[in-house]
């Protein structure tokens, strides 16, 4: 097993499937830009084998497939079902939710169990002046699908001052009705945000969050998996919601995780934008590719924050946000 001074191993692997997305979310990228696929993405099969050894290497158990917008690659067909098959205690996905329709039968007869699907407002305007794309009532019936199908459900959504604050309690109100755990997120110094002025003044802060949530709800903090990204709280009555705080309770000193770009590189902290690429290993005999793939993942460990996250100018969905 990889582990630094601070014992931390990395245990959660986030696979990106592609670099393109169907949406362009004012948070992501920047006004106009839309994500392409990255040049030299891996096939399917490549995909796959990379995962095989990341396993081996680093004693990986999680894996959430990610993208850009993973439902949006010809590759989840292959790759969904190659990772199932493989030795992990936790498999999920991440998605806009765009194509969830499109891709119910697949995902409900995969054996999958979890999904998280990032949706920041129930306002359909609102909605389309965030994402830039899509349409919401398509993104609310494939989330009734996958429960209908029996999936468990986190929705993601990142609060901003100018553009759905005011749909911090009407998403917590339709998370909680069906089942659902809402995940809020801070907004984060990526990308366009790293040096833009904007991003001070759109961060909604957790303490200020929880003020807004207790006007309707009582909650109390309740546990969290040690190497969680999310603060938990548990509602009177039912349900719990989380905050992934990054700049409020930084959760650097306990992250297993790493993440595999599309192109086969390896990234061991979205603060920094050094990769490892391990694509030249898939090639390679395994027991060289296996004592490669410790030094490259050593490497990739020593990018990880200490303290807190401090931003980076790398676009997050690129690398499997």
């Amino acid at each position: 097993m990889i582990s630094d001074r601070y014992g931390r191993q990395f245990r959660n692997l986030r696979l990106s499937l592609t670099a393109a997305c169907n949406y362009a979310c004012t948070y992501c990228v920047p006004d106009g830009k839309r994500l392409l696929p990255a040049r030299h993405e891996l096939e399917a099969d490549r995909l796959a084998a990379a995962v095989e050894l990341l396993i081996e290497a680093a004693g990986i158990d999680k894996l959430r497939i990610t993208g850009g917008e993973p439902l949006l690659s010809p590759k989840l067909s292959s790759v969904l079902p190659a990772i199932m098959a493989l030795p992990l205690d936790d498999v999920s996905i991440t998605t806009n939710g765009q194509l969830l329709l499109r891709h119910a039968d697949l995902i409900a007869g995969s054996g999958i169990k979890r999904l998280n699907v990032s949706l920041d407002t129930l306002d359909p305007v609102a909605f389309k002046s965030i994402a830039r794309g899509g349409d919401l009532e398509t993104v609310l019936q494939g989330i009734d699908a996958m429960l209908t199908a029996g999936l468990s459900l986190k929705v993601n959504m990142v609060p901003m001052r100018s553009s759905n604050l005011d749909q911090v309690l009407p998403m917590l109100r339709y998370c909680l009705e069906r089942g659902i755990e809402l995940r809020f997120i801070e907004l984060m110094k990526m990308g366009h945000l790293r040096h833009n002025a904007s991003y001070a003044r759109e961060l909604v802060a957790m303490p200020e969050l929880l003020s807004i949530i207790a006007q309707a709800f009582d909650f109390e903090r309740t546990d969290a998996a040690y190497d969680s990204t999310s603060v938990r709280f548990a509602v009177k009555g039912g349900g719990a919601f989380g905050v992934i705080a990054n700049e409020s309770a930084p959760f650097c000193a306990s992250c297993s995780r790493l993440r595999l770009a599309s192109n086969g590189h390896l990234f061991g902290c979205l603060s920094s934008a050094r990769s490892q690429d391990m694509t030249p290993l898939l090639d390679q005999p395994r027991p060289e590719a296996l004592d490669e793939l410790r030094r490259l993942l050593g490497r990739a460990m020593e990018d990880k924050q200490t303290l807190g996250f401090a931003g980076e100018v790398t676009v997050m969905k690129f690398i499997g946000g």
